[in-house]
C-alpha cells in the first residue's frame, strides 16, 4: 500500500472522519471504522513514514527495534491475536531461552550468582508490596508517597540485617541498579517520580514478552492492508485543531453583528462583542490546519498525538482543552527511554553471557537529583547494563534526565564511552571499538518528545480516563467532535502497544454505533480468541 505525500495536495478536504496520527492507535481506529462501513476517512500523519514509535531498522544480520520492544504478554492481548493470524509469531521462537546474567562492579569484580539472586528476589517482593497498595485498604507509611521511597524503607530494613559493611555495600549497588532498570520499564528519570498508590494500575497480560522474529513493523502491514492508498497522508503536522465554532451571529438593532463572546472554559457568557458583519468560520465540523498550510475539515476527529508533544504543545487546540483535560495532561508523567545499540565485527563476550550488569562504587543515589553538572559528567552511569542481541550486537539501555542528555551527543563520543565501560568492568583492555553505533532519540524527536506514559506522584487512572474522555462542539451533539486514542489513554495498558490499539478501536466504535455512550468503556473485541479463556493461569 502507498500513501499520498502532503505536497500533493488534495482538492476535497472534507472527512467523515479524520484521524491524527498514523501509529498504532490511528490504524486500529481507521481499521474499525471502515470494517463498520465508515470509509470517508484521513489520517494525517506528520512524520514520512507510519508507525509511530514502532519503527525496526535493519542491523548487522536482524532487525532491531528502536521503539516497541516486545508484545507484552499472551492472553486478551489483541496485536499478540494478531500477530497469530497473520503467521507474524513463530510460537517455537517464542519460547524461553537460557540466560546468564552476570553483575560485575566498576572494578571487574564479579558478584557470586547467589548473591545476586538473593537481592533481586528480595528486590522483587519489595516491587510486589509497592502494587498492593493499589488494591488493598491499608495505607502506606506516613510521608511515603512514591514507589521509590516505599523501596529504600524497605531496603534500609533489609540491609540492617547485613554486619558486614562490604556486602551491605554490594547489595546496595544491585539493587540501585535494579532500580534503574525499573525506570526503563516504567518510563521515568527516578522511582520516586512514581506515584505508591497507582503502581498496580498498570495491568500485565499472561505470557510473557514475545518478540516478532521479522521486526514488529510487521506488525503494521496487516493494519495498512485494509486502507486505501490514499487514506493516509504523510508529511502533514497538524499545527491547529479548531474544534468549537463560534455562536451565528446575530443583528443588533444598530445594524451590527453581535457573536455572543465564549469564556476561557469554552461556556457562553453575557457579554457580546460588537463587530462588523462577517461570516462564520466554519460550520460546526471540526477544523485541522496543518503545517502545510492545508486546511482539512471532519464531523469528527481522532486524535492519537502522543502525551509528550501534548504537554509541549497545549496551543495545537483552539479553543484550549478543558481545564481539566489539561491539567490531566500535565499531572502524568511521559519520560524517556533510549536505546544504544553497539555493532562488532567479531564476537568478545562469552558465549554463554547474555547480559552484564553494570554496579558502581562511587554512583549517585537513585534518591538524589543530580546536577546538571552530575549529568554531564557522569550520564554514562545510567546505562543499568548491556546485553547481547546477537554475538556481535550489543544494547544498552538509557532513561531519564541522562537518556535525554546523551542524545545531545555524537555517536562516536557515545561508542568511545562505552568501549571505555566494557574494558573497565570486564578488565579487558583489549575490548575492540564498535564498527557502528546506533542511538535512538526519542525526547528530541518533534513528534513524541519522549517514550511512554507514567503515573507519577499526585496522578491517578482518573487522569487517563480524563484525557481519553471524548469532547463535544456542543450539548446537542450525539456524537463527539473530538475523540483521543493512544497508549496514554488507557488506564490498565498505559504505555504499550495493544493499549494504543484498544484506544484506537474504541474510539472507532463511539463512532460508528447507532447511540453512543458519554464514557468510554473498554471492551474485548469479539474477534479475540483468547479473550474466553483470560481467568486461566499459564503456570
Amino acid at each position: 500500500m502507498s500513501v499520498k505525500d502532503a505536497s500533493n495536495k488534495n482538492k476535497e478536504n472534507y472527512y467523515k472522519v479524520i484521524i491524527i496520527g498514523a501509529g498504532v492507535a490511528g490504524l486500529s481506529a481507521a481499521n474499525h471504522l471502515i470494517s463498520n462501513g465508515i470509509t470517508n476517512i484521513k489520517i494525517l500523519e506528520a512524520r514520512n513514514r507510519v508507525g509511530g514509535r514502532i519503527i525496526s531498522i535493519p542491523l548487522d544480520t536482524q532487525r532491531v527495534e528502536l521503539g516497541a520492544n516486545w508484545v507484552h504478554g499472551v492472553l486478551g492481548n489483541p496485536i499478540f491475536e494478531l500477530a497469530m493470524q497473520h503467521n507474524l509469531i513463530n510460537l517455537q521462537q517464542t519460547a524461553p531461552q537460557s540466560r546468564k546474567v552476570i553483575a560485575l562492579t566498576d572494578n571487574g569484580k564479579q558478584v557470586p550468582f547467589e548473591t545476586l539472586q538473593e537481592i533481586y528476589e528480595a528486590y522483587l517482593i519489595f516491587l510486589r508490596r509497592c502494587e498492593e497498595y493499589f488494591l488493598c485498604t491499608y495505607a502506606p507509611p506516613e510521608d511515603v508517597y512514591s514507589v521509590g521511597a516505599h523501596i529504600k524503607l524497605e531496603v534500609d530494613i533489609y540491609l540492617k540485617s547485613i554486619s558486614n559493611k562490604e556486602e551491605k555495600n554490594l547489595r546496595e549497588m544491585i539493587i540501585n541498579c535494579l532500580l534503574k532498570r525499573e525506570t526503563c520499564i516504567s518510563g521515568c528519570h527516578s522511582m520516586d517520580e512514581i506515584d505508591l498508590l497507582e503502581l498496580g494500575s498498570y495491568t500485565e497480560l499472561q505470557g510473557g514478552n514475545i518478540i516478532l522474529p521479522n521486526g514488529y513493523s510487521s506488525i503494521l502491514n496487516p493494519l495498512k492492508a485494509t486502507l486505501s492508498p490514499d487514506t493516509i497522508l504523510t508529511n502533514c503536522p497538524v499545527r491547529t485543531i479548531k474544534w468549537k465554532r463560534k455562536k451565528a451571529p446575530v443583528t443588533s438593532p444598530s445594524g451590527l453583528n453581535e457573536i455572543p463572546e465564549e469564556s476561557e472554559d469554552g461556556n457562553e457568557s453575557d457579554k457580546t462583542i460588537t463587530e462588523e458583519p462577517k461570516s462564520i468560520q466554519y460550520d460546526g465540523r471540526v477544523q485541522i490546519i496543518c503545517d502545510t498550510n492545508e486546511v482539512f475539515y471532519a464531523d469528527h476527529v481522532i486524535c492519537t498525538i502522543p502525551l509528550g508533544v501534548l504537554k509541549h504543545n497545549p496551543k495545537i487546540f483552539d479553543p484550549p482543552l478543558p481545564e481539566y483535560k489539561q491539567e490531566s495532561i500535565d499531572r502524568l508523567l511521559f519520560g524517556t527511554v533510549n536505546k544504544i545499540f553497539l555493532e562488532y565485527d567479531r564476537p568478545f563476550l562469552s558465549q554463554d553471557v547474555s547480559e552484564i550488569m553494570l554496579l558502581w562504587e562511587d554512583d549517585i543515589s537513585p534518591h538524589d537529583e543530580p546536577s546538571a553538572e552530575q549529568i554531564k559528567d557522569s550520564w554514562y552511569k545510567k546505562i543499568y547494563s548491556f546485553s547481547k542481541v546477537n554475538d556481535r550486537l550489543i544494547l544498552g539501555w538509557i532513561s531519564g534526565k541522562e537518556a535525554e542528555y546523551m542524545e545531545t551527543l555524537d555517536d562516536q563520543t557515545i561508542a568511545d564511552k562505552c568501549t571505555e565501560l566494557l574494558k573497565r568492568f570486564l578488565k579487558d583492555p583489549y575490548i575492540p571499538a564498535p564498527k557502528k553505533c546506533v542511538k535512538t532519540s526519542w525526547f528530541s524527536q518533534p513528534y513524541t518528545k519522549g517514550s511512554y506514559t507514567s503515573i507519577g506522584i499526585g496522578a491517578s487512572q482518573e487522569d487517563i480516563e480524563n484525557i481519553a474522555q471524548p469532547l463535544y462542539s456542543n450539548p446537542h451533539q450525539s456524537k463527539p467532535s473530538i475523540l483521543f486514542a493512544g497508549e496514554h489513554c488507557h488506564s490498565n495498558f498505559y504505555s504499550t502497544v495493544h493499549g494504543a490499539y484498544l484506544c484506537g478501536r474504541n474510539t472507532a466504535q463511539i463512532i460508528y454505533r447507532p447511540e453512543s455512550p458519554q464514557e468510554i468503556v473498554m471492551e474485548n473485541d469479539s474477534t479475540d480468541l483468547s479473550a474466553w479463556i483470560q481467568g486461566i493461569s499459564l503456570e
